[in-house]
Formats: structure tokens, C-alpha cells, sequence
């Protein structure tokens, strides 16, 4: 997702179109598993099939016996409307399914979840930090170590919110969540800029933290997970989307993430993503 941004996107797919209902009609029987998908948004996907959600896709296609296909479009404004709702007339839909979504999106029917992350604090080795495990240690550092940090943020986040609280704006490098160069990407943040030391650290959607951290080799990298807190939340559980309307194909793509879990636990394993249960955070905003 474009940093979660995409939500993860606050929570943002910045996608701006009211839900329309489909009708639930007698289909015909599904020669693929069609999958809406962004083209260049690692860790979750891209053209090459790379990400988390393409190899999550892949598992449940092979469960479904069919193979997977995909229908790509940036992940930035309208992107449901152009996917998932997009047909013309005496056309199908192009794709039937997007594999992310947070859970309570309203733009399409959400599955149950399949896994709750939250965003996290990234920094390199050698800048003051060694040793801190988490948010609290994190603000607990010598004002003047706080003050010198060039803090990297995606805008309108909930890292940015998170500053702001904690009167750290001056330290923030603010990032934009949307970008109209097609070639950007949510992770670079991490791979050019905090590996290049343009700044000290970054706060993103864990996923990215996670791969992002775990492919740069050098600087090391330390992933701490970040708590909710009154005012800013930090965590969200991810789920499935299907069309509004479309209930039998949603209670299947659901049976299909239960008979899935383990693989889709081990999937988001190998992608090193920080996942919590409810109780990570004791204090919902």
C-alpha cells in the first residue's frame, strides 16, 4: 500500500468514492483469481509478483485451483473506482479482489482480518539510539539527542500526529504520501534515505519497516514496533476487499484465508512484518 499510507494510509488508500452496491448474481464459474493491485508498491506488491499480497494471492489461487492474474493501477487517488468497481459497458470487471485493505474501509466489502501490524520506529545503528525497544525509551532520550534527530514521516500519518504530540515537529523530515512520479515507492524512505543517513530515522507502516529494514544490508537497522496511544493509533488489522454486494464470493475468500492461515502466516514471516494481537496496545485513542 502507498504508505500506509495507502492507510496505511492517518490510515490512507486515499481512495474518494462512495460505496456503490453490486448486484449478487448467479456467476459464472471463476477461470482465474483476479487480483486489483498497485505496480510498484513493495513489500506489497508490484509487476514482478514480489510483494506479500502476490504471494498471498498465489496460495489462495493454488487452494482455488486457478491461476492468478492481475489488473494494475497506482494506488493513489480513486483506486478502488478504477479496479475493483471499473467496467464498461457489456464488460467485466477486470479483477475481483484486493488482497490489503484496513479493516473498516468502507469503499469495499472487508473481509474478516488476516493479520494486525502496527507502524514503527526505524533507525541506524551509531546515531544516539542503540538500545531502544520501544516508543516510550524512544521520547525517554536526552532532549538535546531528541533535538538533533532528523525524524523522516510520511504527511497526514499518524507518525506525523505523533510528533506533533510530543513536540517533536521541528525534528520531522515530512514526507509526502502521495506522489505523482510513478517510480516512487513507500520503502524509500528507508532504503535511500535513512540508509544514506539524509535523515536519522523513520516512522512508517510496519510492513515497509520490516522488509525495508531486513533488505538494507548496511547501515544495521533496528525495527521497533509502536504503540497506540490516546489520540494516535498506531496499529490496524488488514483484511481482504471484494465488491459490496458480492456476499457468496466474500464468505469464500474468507474460508479461504482460515484453510490459509498458517501459509499466510509464514509468508508474512519471511517479509519480516511486525505483527501484535490486541492487547499491543492497552490504550485505544
Amino acid at each position: 500500500m502507498r504508505p500506509f499510507a495507502a492507510a496505511c494510509l492517518g490510515l490512507t488508500l486515499a481512495l474518494a468514492q462512495p460505496p456503490v452496491a453490486a448486484q449478487e448474481a448467479a456467476a459464472e464459474p471463476r477461470t482465474a483469481l483476479r487480483v486489483c493491485q498497485d505496480p510498484n508498491n513493495l513489500p506489497f506488491s508490484n509487476r514482478s509478483g514480489e510483494g506479500i499480497e502476490n504471494r498471498i494471492a498465489e496460495v489462495l489461487g493454488k487452494a482455488m485451483g486457478l491461476p492468478v492474474t492481475y489488473y494494475s493501477f497506482p494506488q493513489r487517488m480513486a483506486f478502488i473506482r478504477n479496479t475493483l468497481r471499473y467496467k464498461l459497458p457489456g464488460q467485466d470487471y477486470p479483477c475481483d479482489i484486493v488482497i490489503g485493505v484496513p479493516v473498516g474501509f468502507d469503499q469495499v466489502a472487508v473481509t474478516k482480518p488476516y493479520y494486525r501490524s502496527t507502524y514503527a520506529l526505524v533507525y541506524a545503528s551509531g546515531k544516539g539510539l542503540d538500545g531502544v525497544r520501544s516508543g516510550e525509551q524512544f521520547l525517554a532520550l536526552d532532549k538535546r539527542v531528541l533535538s538533533q534527530l532528523r525524524i523522516g514521516v510520511y504527511d497526514r500519518s499518524p507518525a506525523a500526529e505523533w510528533l506533533n504530540r510530543h513536540g517533536l515537529v521541528d525534528s520531522g523530515v515530512p514526507y509526502r504520501t502521495l506522489d505523482a512520479n510513478p517510480d516512487q515507492y513507500p520503502g524509500q524512505i528507508i532504503e535511500s534515505d535513512l540508509a544514506a543517513g539524509k535523515i536519522d530515522v523513520a516512522i512508517v507502516w510496519g510492513p515497509i519497516a520490516g522488509y525495508f529494514a531486513k533488505r538494507v544490508s548496511q547501515p544495521r537497522l533496528t525495527v521497533v514496533p509502536l504503540k497506540s496511544e490516546r489520540g494516535v493509533q498506531f496499529d490496524y488489522q488488514m483484511a481482504m476487499g471484494v465488491r459490496h454486494g458480492e456476499r457468496a464470493w466474500k464468505a469464500q475468500v474468507e474460508a479461504l484465508i482460515d484453510a490459509q492461515r498458517g501459509a499466510i502466516e509464514a509468508i508474512l514471516a519471511e517479509y519480516n512484518v511486525p505483527l501484535v494481537d490486541e492487547t499491543f496496545s492497552a490504550t485505544r485513542p
